[in-house]
């Protein structure tokens, strides 16, 4: 099977929204466009998280954390499994936005 460059940079993407950015400065030299598209969806995903948290957890109730966390680790599973397979697959809803938006990941 071929390896695919930057997969091992794409899946450390998925841990953490430190992981995501440690992954970024991973993918400075050599860039790799399957790592820096992986890192930008994962990126997104733990920023999205972390805001709506924050505001769930000024407004909200426990039932929307309950929301919150089928959201993240749906997408979360959906996003690794992408990692892991060497595909370029988008989020659904989100994974647009997030390539348009982080596009300082490189």
């Amino acid at each position: 099977m071929k390896e695919i460059p930057g997969k091992t940079i794409a899946i450390v993407s998925y841990f953490t929204i430190v992981g995501a950015i440690i992954a970024a400065s991973m993918n400075n030299e050599p860039q790799h466009d399957f790592a820096r598209y992986q890192t930008r969806q994962a990126f997104g995903l733990h920023l999205t998280f972390i805001a709506f948290a924050i505001l769930i957890n000024l407004w909200g109730g426990a039932y929307a954390f309950y929301g919150l966390y089928i959201f993240y680790v749906v997408l979360w599973g959906y996003g690794f499994t992408g990692a892991l397979t060497g595909k370029k697959q988008e989020m659904p809803i989100v994974g647009p936005l997030y390539q348009k938006w982080f596009t300082f990941i490189k």
